[in-house]
Order: structure tokens, then C-alpha cells, then sequence
């Protein structure tokens, strides 16, 4: 089991890279050029700006029961395909049952927006989505091992 690490804007990096590092797991952190990210315990790769770049050198690293943390609904479908466990910022898994109504809630927020509609932001992140996002990935690894 490995940990890959969606980095670009990616609030959990710390985290992810230390409980890899307390049990044992290898962690990769990918990012572009515009967020060189780099922390002890972990190997980073960093692959040339352009869309979605780093997604899919993600999804060509990732293996079945590797772990990817994202909040791209579309990358963790790509993972879910090739049958890692995808866990978004907040600690919530992205399965195969949840993944479909998640990628039409984005098509249908896309097309508000090009219509020129608004819609509702990301709220401040507080400390408890920390600890849910670290209690999640920690259950992960513990279910595995």
C-alpha cells in the first residue's frame, strides 16, 4: 500500500505525509510547477503546468489498494477504475456507489457557472475536518494492515 498525494491546493499534505511516515508507507506528493511542495518522508514529483497534469500522472502511478488523496471527483474516478481507495481532504471515501451522483453535481455547477451563475464557495476549513480527514486515513490503514 502507498499513499499518493494530489497536492496542487491541497490543505492535508502535512498530514497525509506523517501518518505515512508513522506506519511504514510510502508516500508520493504530486504537484505542478506552480506548487513545488516538497516535505521530509515523502518523494515528490513534479510535472509540467497544464491541465490536469498532475491528475494523470497521479492515476498512472496509483494500483489497486494504493491510497489517493484528492478533492477532483473526476480524478478519483480514474482511481476508483483502477481500484485504489480515494479519500477527499475532509476524510470522506469516494466509492463507487457515491463517485456518479458527484460528477453530475460538478457538470451541473460547470454549467451554472458558464451561464453566468454563481455558485457557493468553499467555506474556511476548520480544525475538525483535520481530524477527520486523519482519523479517516488512519482507519484506512489500519483496515489494510
Amino acid at each position: 500500500m502507498k499513499i499518493f498525494i494530489d497536492a496542487d491546493g491541497c490543505p492535508v499534505v502535512d498530514i497525509a505525509v506523517k501518518i505515512a511516515r508513522l506506519n511504514g508507507l510510502s508516500c508520493t506528493i504530486i504537484c505542478d510547477t506552480s506548487h513545488s511542495i516538497q516535505r521530509d518522508g515523502a518523494d515528490t514529483i513534479i510535472v509540467d503546468k497544464g491541465s490536469d497534469s498532475a491528475d494523470f500522472r497521479l492515476v498512472n502511478l496509483v494500483s489497486e489498494g494504493d491510497i489517493a488523496v484528492t478533492q477532483d471527483y473526476g480524478l478519483a474516478a480514474m482511481c476508483l477504475s483502477k481500484r485504489a481507495i480515494v479519500l477527499n481532504q475532509d476524510g470522506k471515501q469516494y466509492t463507487e456507489e457515491n463517485i456518479s451522483g458527484l460528477l453530475e453535481f460538478r457538470a451541473v455547477s460547470a454549467k451554472i457557472r458558464r451561464s453566468g451563475g454563481r455558485t457557493r464557495g468553499m467555506s474556511k476549513r476548520t480544525a475538525q475536518q483535520d481530524k477527520d480527514f486523519e482519523n479517516a486515513l488512519k482507519e484506512l490503514i489500519g483496515a489494510e494492515r
